[in-house]
């Protein structure tokens, strides 16, 4: 990797017309005074870096289930799936992982399948790391269907300054696991579902990186992790 692409990374396209947002102001900053327009520069680049969207190295090994978002690991418990994805009413482990305005913001499939349910359902932008989010807040919920007939549900939940939820999947549409299929602006919290069953192998606090970091393992019969926060 050359150094250049350890602090350049690509933008979604989603992300130009804020940084030419953010770059405007900055321009007309430093005509009003240059210490603001210093900070408006860091800003742009702020903006630029929340809409980064790198490549990453999805394993590929049947019966993973990968993060769908950078973030810390912020709740692990039974909760029952959004009813607007029309599963079935029985609690399920439920890992949700939080992303602050500094984490890349792109969402990636936790597994590979067919997205056969996408329902958005408007509401309230307390704090995404809050338990009362998942049920309170704006969200986009899709329930997945993978090659075994097995379900998982991935919910896209908007924060205290989340405004806006963008899904790019489509209902009936395969996915690969860790592909893209949504972003969230600014801060938010992303919820995976998973089968009954499966015990988390991701503790609290622990780091996530989107489409890598491995949160379980259907294959497996592992007991749920138990980690030491030093």
């Amino acid at each position: 990797m050359r150094m250049r692409d350890t602090f350049l990374k690509p933008m979604h396209p989603e992300g130009r017309r804020f940084v030419a947002i953010f770059a405007a102001i900055t321009l007309v900053l430093f005509l009003i005074w240059e210490p603001l327009g210093w900070l408006g520069v860091g800003a742009t680049v702020w903006c630029y870096y929340f809409f980064r969207d790198p490549p990453r190295a999805t394993p590929q090994r049947e019966g993973l289930v990968v993060s769908p978002a950078d973030g810390i690991v912020s709740l692990i418990e039974e909760a029952v799936p959004p009813a607007e994805l029309g599963m079935e009413n029985v609690p399920l482990t439920r890992v949700s992982v939080f992303m602050s305005v500094f984490n890349c913001h792109m969402n990636r499939m936790p597994v590979g399948g067919t997205v056969t349910a996408i329902a958005y359902r408007p509401g309230k932008f307390f704090n995404a790391s809050l338990d009362k989010a998942s049920a309170d807040n704006e969200r986009n919920s899709l329930a997945i269907e993978m090659a075994d007939g097995r379900r998982i549900a991935v919910v896209q939940i908007a924060g205290l300054v989340a405004r806006r939820i963008l899904c790019f999947a489509e209902r009936g549409q395969p996915l690969a696991i860790g592909e893209r299929f949504g972003l969230i602006r600014f801060g938010s919290r992303l919820d995976v579902y998973l089968p009954p069953g499966t015990a988390p192998l991701v503790a609290i606090g622990q780091t996530m990186v989107a489409g890598e970091s491995v949160i379980a393992d259907l294959a497996s019969d592992e007991a749920r992790r138990i980690a030491r926060m030093d």
